[in-house]
């Protein structure tokens, strides 16, 4: 080579192995605040009555609380595990695909971006502005229909922001990240200085058992589950360069450490709000500020709908993706892994979002969609731990730098199984209208995917539309 591109040979060789370099540079610490950023979200503001109201009383609902954070961190581990052994990009959707097949992948995908997706956001909206017009309000409780118009705004500017510009999205992220933690703690250190203060009088008879519903029992885990949902991230963990030591050390410190800021908030809503008072809150942060510090009124309900809002605007961002993967095995159309032409968002990916996100904030409330939602989404997260331990069987060979016990990936999916199965009995209508909706996949796959859809026909359908929406497909970059 000549002497110049030689040295710009070298030069690139030299920026390679600096850059690896650097990754490994990642250290545990690092990964411990990846992990809890992304699984502490704004469900701690939103389940706390849902937990309460199906547990019957303040000591079940703190046990509820424990139970789902033990829970969360078995799956938590099998999620790492099935990131070690299956590498390739698109999560639970590509878990799912490589371990149980198509068929259970294609109605995974229908139910997360008809039902799992759209709800999920519907909920984190609604939350959103009943935080933001509460104070507002107090202590009467905002009207319905200006909630939903203020949830809505609140979403379609996230929609416009994710259409707009990536990069702006995910700055927003960061900064929305560090607002969630400092709104946990604006909770929890109040309620400790009185709890100290012998403030414990919310606590008597804290474990009334006649008002303790053991049918509820699941709706009460769906409402604690929904805040530690970022469990799925926890696969992100073997992204980072770790030893197989520290794998399961930064997943379950991480955990840990949700699990007792979880506790700690909801020991300091008690420790201010009797069990009635949190029945009775539509917002329960907004009241926790109320009755303990006054003078915080303005900021506390701020941060938790800005919290929301760093929520959906999460969800969003890491959509696009998985449609990608998806549309790459060929199981969802080309035309939602397209971006815009000139401000590279996922603009399709985007707008599928907005007219099912509307109606579930129109139609529905928090509870009745979180029921309805959590039904797929439990039964698929069960589905795929199911699927660690079938690939486990068929691959035996299969060298994986980290492994969980046997009796995790078991217990964790058997627990999710029959939730879903006892929660039939708990709200028989939501929970048959989320099953109706997985189960609406089956003949979608066996019309359109299976038999394949003409592929003249689906090369017309997808050039309109990407005239009418000025998208491309994106470029694979190797190197």
């Amino acid at each position: 080579l000549p002497r110049g591109h030689l040295g710009d040979s070298m030069g690139k060789d030299k920026k390679e192995e600096e850059a690896v370099f650097l990754r490994k540079k990642i250290t545990l610490l690092r990964a411990f605040s990846l992990l809890i950023g992304s699984m502490v979200g704004s469900g701690i503001f939103i389940s706390p009555k849902g937990v309460l109201k199906n547990s019957g009383s303040v000591g079940f609902s703190l046990v509820v609380w424990f139970a789902c954070g033990l829970l969360s961190m078995f799956g938590a581990l099998c999620y790492a595990e099935l990131g070690t052994r299956i590498t390739k990009s698109g999560g639970h959707y590509i878990y799912i695909l490589e371990t149980l097949g198509p068929l259970p992948s294609f109605l995974f995908l229908w139910a997360e971006f008809f039902a799992i997706r759209p709800a999920n956001s519907a909920v984190v909206s609604l939350a959103f502005g009943r935080y933001m017009l509460e104070p507002f309000f107090a202590p009467c409780a905002a009207p319905v229909p200006a909630v939903k118009l203020v949830s809505l705004l609140g979403y379609y500017m996230v929609l416009t922001l994710n259409s707009w510009s990536v990069t702006w999205s995910a700055r927003l992220q960061t900064a929305l990240s560090i607002v969630k933690l400092l709104a946990l703690a604006l909770i929890i250190v109040p309620g400790m200085m009185l709890l100290a203060q012998g403030h414990t009088k919310n606590f008597q008879d804290a474990f009334d058992r006649q008002s303790l519903v053991l049918d509820k029992l699941p709706l009460a885990f769906y409402a604690g589950m929904f805040a530690y949902s970022g469990i799925t991230s926890c696969s992100l963990s073997v992204s980072l360069p770790l030893s197989c030591r520290n794998i399961p050390l930064a997943v379950i410190v991480s955990v840990i450490t949700v699990i007792v800021g979880y506790m700690l908030t909801n020991i300091s809503y008690y420790t201010v709000l009797g069990m009635q008072d949190v029945l009775a809150s539509p917002a329960v942060a907004v009241s926790f500020v109320q009755r303990a510090f006054k003078s915080l009124i303005s900021v506390v309900p701020v941060l938790v709908a800005l919290s929301c809002f760093g929520t959906m605007n999460g969800g969003i961002f890491t959509f696009s993706r998985t449609l990608f993967v998806a549309s790459r095995e060929g199981q969802w159309p080309p035309l939602f892994s397209m971006i815009h032409i000139r401000r590279h968002t996922p603009l399709p990916a985007v707008m599928l979002m907005f007219p099912l996100v509307t109606a579930m904030v129109c139609i529905g409330d928090i509870y009745h969609l979180m029921n309805f939602f959590s039904f797929s989404r439990w039964l698929f997260i069960g589905l795929a731990t199911l699927g660690l331990i079938v690939h486990r069987h068929r691959h035996p060979e299969l060298h994986s730098p980290f492994k969980v016990p046997l009796f995790i990936p078991i217990s964790f999916t058997i627990i999710c199984l029959f939730t879903v199965a006892m929660s039939f009995y708990s709200d028989p209508v939501n929970i048959s209208i989320g099953c109706t909706m997985v189960l609406s996949g089956f003949p979608v796959y066996y019309l359109i995917i299976h038999r394949q859809m003409s592929k003249c026909c689906r090369n017309y359908l997808t050039r309109k539309l990407q005239v009418l929406l000025e998208v491309v497909q994106q470029e694979i970059k190797t190197y």
